[in-house]
């Protein structure tokens, strides 16, 4: 399944069936925020969330972005996750405990 993205989406589409979207606002030049994660409950279980993340990730971190997690399954992936939380804005690494 294709990942596409759009200005304030990465998402999967399939039969025009949409499989699975994460949001993302521009706070500022160099700051978004990861605003909701959802998949289509007829593909949950398939990894498909965290795919979705990883492409954000991966645009944040081509793009020089830091990011503020706002909904839950993003915020759970960073504190669990430390190979990701630079990625996070310094105050959201202080609230994690990643950064003094």
């Amino acid at each position: 399944m294709e990942i596409k993205s759009e200005t304030n989406r990465f998402y999967i589409e399939e039969s025009d069936i949409l499989v699975g979207e994460i949001g993302i606002t521009k706070i500022d030049d160099s700051t978004i925020s990861i605003d909701h994660t959802f998949v289509n409950e007829n593909y949950r279980g398939k990894g498909l969330a965290k795919k979705l993340l990883d492409a954000v990730l991966e645009y944040a971190d081509k793009n020089n972005l830091k990011i503020v997690p706002v909904c839950s399954y993003a915020k759970a992936t960073f504190k669990n996750d430390p190979n990701i939380q630079y990625l996070l804005t310094k105050n959201y690494q202080k609230l994690l405990g990643g950064e003094k």
